[in-house]
């Protein structure tokens, strides 16, 4: 059993080149001639269509492309090969969107701090400026009362309250 499926296999994947490259010859010697070969002597066309046989039998015995099996897998690698590069691409964009999520969270978390320092900033910088301004509204306090005082002949206003 091993043997008949061993020597089936072997017929069939060494055959597929012979049988494309007869079905190639068929297909050329019918576009060429068409119905002429029903009424043609024999051997007649031979001269003519000798150069197309030596030329596909070259080609079948040597172009790796003949094979449309070996063709259709090196396509298929090809397309796997493109593909992995995609998918790579799609993983390499995901690592960097992955990046992108965790630097807004950081980002996020930024804004909330700088938000909270900037309050409290803004919180320090107006009490300064309150404080700033009752020192200022004392000492001109201050100021009009020396000025008054000298005015008034003395620090308890002796001559300004009579």
């Amino acid at each position: 059993m091993l043997d008949r499926t061993f020597l089936l296999y072997f017929v069939i994947y060494t055959g597929r080149i012979p049988f494309a490259f007869l079905e190639e010859i068929h297909q050329r010697f019918v576009r060429t001639y068409g119905r002429a070969v029903l009424s043609a002597q024999a051997y007649a066309m031979n001269d003519e269509f000798s150069r197309v046989l030596s030329q596909q039998m070259e080609y079948y015995s040597n172009d790796p492309n003949a094979d449309r099996i070996h063709r259709l897998k090196g396509e298929m690698s090809q397309v796997r090969n493109v593909m992995i590069e995609n998918i790579d691409k799609v993983l390499e964009r995901g690592d960097r969107l992955e990046l992108l999520v965790d630097k807004t969270a950081n980002m996020q978390g930024n804004t909330l701090r700088f938000r909270k320092q900037a309050r409290r900033f803004r919180n320090t910088v107006w009490w300064r400026n309150v404080k700033l301004m009752i020192a200022l509204i004392f000492l001109l306090l201050v100021i009009v009362y020396v000025v008054v005082a000298f005015v008034c002949h003395g620090p308890t206003l002796p001559s300004c309250l009579k």
